[in-house]
């Protein structure tokens, strides 16, 4: 199914941070998580110094779209010496609050010398952090935790990458944040020349609606000028969300502003994280771009709604454990 008019809005003031908004020197700042605390806007933004290696900073707004303020330091910053696994820095998080647990799960790269592996963190203010440390070995990436549990088990999405074939999003299960199991293919990359062939990986964490879980998904094609990431989407059954209802054969978000196109690394958008507005039915997406700054864009949820559920169901809505 094509959509028949843009689904996405970029904010016309874009990129709304950049590396000049940062009260430190630093190389570029890009892939926020995104949460509403408190009816304040937070971003934990991976910000790359001028060595080459990531921290995450917060940003912070009142409407979500303009005045950001950004910490004076760090909120996470790599600390080798205690967690070895994060020795070359921390990248891309994304942010699911679990009212269960009465705080926020930080789910993040951490680049260890094996290469990058998926580590957990806490908090409840987005000022002091606790980690639970790494839960998934290298290589992986491009995690998030869904809100609640199912058949009494937190649910992690990511994306490990195999020696052999393509790189999916896969799920895993534990009941207790720390031991993963039982782990089920979700979502293949397709192959051949889609726009999301032989490697995707999740954007922001599953957002819970009536019609099922919402996720959007980065594919990224391979062209003899290097690679494109663009975003598409795809419903999860609302209690079984191993199950693919719907998915969207085109992308909803691709490069196509300046300052998507140019940058330290060209022709991305790289979304970690949104927020719903119920009030106005508003979806903010987060997103980086060109791996240099910070932008967003903006959409009727119900409308992304009405869009994917008529995209035609995957050929096959679960996968075997080991497919």
């Amino acid at each position: 199914m094509v959509a028949s008019v843009e689904l996405f809005s970029r904010f016309p003031a874009n990129p709304i941070v950049t590396v000049d908004d940062l009260p430190y020197r630093a190389n570029s700042v890009f892939n926020p998580g995104a949460a509403l605390v408190d009816g304040e806007t937070i971003l934990l933004m991976r910000v790359e110094d001028r060595r080459g290696l990531s921290h995450l900073t917060v940003a912070r707004s009142r409407d979500g779209l303009t005045g950001w303020t950004c910490d004076p330091e760090p909120g996470l910053r790599a600390a080798p010496e205690r967690h070895p696994e994060e020795v070359w820095g921390l990248e891309d998080p994304r942010l699911t609050w679990l009212p269960e647990e009465g705080h926020w799960v930080i789910a993040y790269t951490a680049f260890s010398r094996r290469g990058p592996l998926v580590s957990l963190a806490t908090t409840t203010d987005f000022r002091t952090f606790t980690r639970l440390g790494p839960v998934m070995p290298p290589e992986d990436k491009d995690a998030a935790l869904f809100p609640r549990r199912f058949d009494g088990r937190w649910l992690l999405v990511h994306r490990p990458t195999p020696l052999v074939g393509g790189a999916h999003i896969w799920t895993s299960a534990s009941p207790d944040l720390r031991y993963w199991g039982d782990q089920h293919l979700l979502l293949e990359a397709r192959e051949g020349g889609w726009w999301d062939a032989r490697k995707i990986g999740l954007g922001p964490p599953p957002l819970e609606t009536p019609d099922g879980w919402l996720i959007m998904y980065h594919g990224v094609r391979t062209t003899a000028s290097g690679s494109l990431y663009r975003s598409g989407l795809a419903l999860l059954d609302l209690e079984e969300p191993n199950v693919v209802l719907n998915r969207s054969d085109d992308w909803v978000l691709g490069p196509e502003a300046p300052y998507e196109r140019a940058g330290d690394v060209a022709d991305i958008v790289f979304p970690c994280g949104w927020v719903h507005d119920e009030g106005t039915d508003t979806l903010r997406v987060y997103y980086g771009a060109a791996d240099t700054s910070v932008a967003v864009a903006t959409a009727r949820l119900s409308d992304v709604l009405a869009y994917v559920k008529s995209c035609p169901p995957p050929q096959r809505r679960r996968h075997s454990d080991q497919d």
